[in-house]
């Protein structure tokens, strides 16, 4: 019997196999910067992915591993378009090597319209997001890494604030590589909610809605 069917299918399509299910391509890829290990998780350097974990999670999406991208990946739907969640695994000095790899992959995805960078923010206080369409990386280096990658500052993004340490005598650097304090807590789950509300609106209304609704709130 199968080799029957076998025959018929042959004479009917050439002998031409089934196309493979293929994945739908991305039409918008959002970018969480941070760095991997344990250790990071809930600093203030790792905003990025904290923000995605959330919108991945409000999803009811799952993430995967992809060696290729060097990154942690979640396929999902925004604004009724196929999206990915891309989380770079390269430490946050090296995060365009990531995105530069799912652009290879995904031709289609323009810089300028496509992609959603979401990054800590010392100018900003906590709790407060802004929506950029381009610009320069404000001294991050995981923007600025992105930006050498792609050769253009006309990448969108959205900041997440984390404050700065002032003067109180703590460098940046182990100012962003802690965590959020516990008083802090309240400040940085709402944050992160307007952040997931953010995204979601720029794929459903588009990023000038998006800036015109969240970066006049506090």
């Amino acid at each position: 019997m199968a080799g029957r069917l076998r025959a018929l299918f042959d004479r009917l399509f050439g002998g031409a196999a089934p196309a493979a299910t293929v994945e739908a391509a991305p039409e918008r890829l959002i970018i969480g910067l941070g760095n991997p290990g344990s250790e990071y998780e809930r600093t203030r350097h790792n905003a990025g992915f904290l923000v995605l974990e959330r919108l991945a999670e409000r999803q009811g999406a799952t993430w995967a591993e992809d060696a290729a991208l060097e990154a942690r990946v979640c396929s999902l739907v925004l604004g009724s378009a196929p999206a990915l969640l891309l989380a770079p695994q390269t430490f946050m000095n090296r995060s365009g090597r990531s995105v530069q790899a799912a652009i290879d992959r995904w031709p289609t995805l323009n810089a300028a319209t496509d992609l959603v960078v979401v990054y800590d923010d010392l100018d900003l206080p906590t709790g407060r997001i802004r929506l950029r369409p381009s610009g320069g990386a404000g001294g991050h280096r995981g923007m600025g890494d992105i930006q050498t990658v792609l050769e253009t500052k006309a990448i969108p993004r959205l900041r997440f604030g984390v404050g700065h340490p002032g003067r109180s005598g703590q460098a940046v650097v182990d100012y962003v590589l802690a965590p959020f304090p516990v008083c802090e807590e309240a400040e940085l789950e709402a944050a992160i909610d307007r952040a997931v509300e953010a995204i979601e609106q720029i794929a459903s209304s588009g990023f000038t809605a998006a800036m015109g609704r969240f970066n006049a709130r506090p």
